[in-house]
């Protein structure tokens, strides 16, 4: 649907623009947003870089395991069907560290390999997805960011004069967005297993 959306913006302003007579802007906005995209995004690689570099010598210095282990009657409490020392446990607690401090592109392959390890165990039926995948998902998608590090850094390249100001809201929007995740995966999750499903 939202494919459909941008086609649409982009059909209607390629439309305005030959109707109004200025063609040529399309074209050097093109040219200016690639320009713009490129530039951003070889400026952010230091940030991601440098932030990547933390989470590894975190996960070699041991500094994961002891998060699993503080964060474990947490974890424990959220997915009760996965054993607590299985890697998708290790998988979970690093994909939620990196987007506590804002890297989603070194969540990602965290989240893929937490979920494989999720799927291993679960052992009713492979095509559907068990309660720990369906609450892994909520809080991969929801969670609570401590440090917004990509967007600090996108602040910091466009000159922004105080580009931490935004920590505070952040912090505030994240952690509303997980607690109604959580609150609606369990909430949906009791109203699935009263309807005996």
């Amino acid at each position: 649907m939202v494919n459909y959306v941008w086609l649409a913006m982009m059909i209607c302003g390629i439309l305005v623009a030959a109707g109004t007579g200025h063609i040529e802007v399309v074209t050097k906005a093109a040219l200016e947003g690639a320009q713009t995209g490129v530039s951003t995004a070889i400026d952010l690689i230091a940030i991601i870089t440098f932030w990547l570099g933390i989470m590894k010598l975190a996960e070699k210095a041991g500094l994961v395991r002891g998060l699993a282990i503080m964060v474990r009657p947490i974890t424990g409490f959220l997915f009760p069907s996965v054993p607590k020392d299985h890697p998708a446990m290790g998988a979970i607690v690093m994909n939620l560290s990196a987007n506590l401090l804002g890297l989603g592109n070194a969540a990602t392959p965290m989240g893929l390999i937490a979920m494989q390890e999720l799927q291993k165990l679960n052992w009713s039926d492979k095509k559907t997805a068990s309660d720990a995948m369906c609450t892994f998902l909520a809080l991969n998608t929801s969670c609570i960011t401590l440090i917004p590090t990509t967007i600090i850094g996108i602040r910091l390249i466009y000159g922004s004069q105080d580009p931490t100001q935004i920590v505070g809201t952040t912090i505030f929007a994240t952690a509303c967005g997980m607690s109604i995740a959580i609150f609606a995966d369990r909430l949906l999750r009791t109203i699935y297993r009263r309807q005996g499903r």
